[in-house]
């Protein structure tokens, strides 16, 4: 139970981390395709995706190679992490 409230805690402590999370639950996108949708800076996401990816929460759906067209996904733990932050009644609407 900790650790679940561990990292709502951790996600919830940054709007980035919210954004990202919250764009990527509605599927897979790039991480200039989040900043435009979310109205965000590039470097904020790149940040947000760079930890909550350390923590499982999102995965790159294409090779580490890959430069340009690097596309992120929510994971199962991600997506739960996400359902139960939503269900909590969390978020600032």
């Amino acid at each position: 139970m900790n650790d679940k409230w561990d990292h709502i805690g951790f996600v919830i402590s940054s709007q980035y981390r919210v954004a990202v999370l919250s764009r990527l639950a509605e599927g897979p996108a790039t991480p200039s395709k989040i900043a435009e949708d979310e109205d965000i800076d590039i470097a904020a996401v790149s940040h947000a995706l760079t930890s909550l990816r350390e923590r499982g929460f999102v995965d790159l759906l294409v090779s580490e190679e890959r430069r340009k067209g690097r596309v992120y996904g929510i994971t199962g733990t991600g997506q739960d992490l996400w359902n139960d932050i939503e269900q909590q009644g969390l978020l600032d609407e």
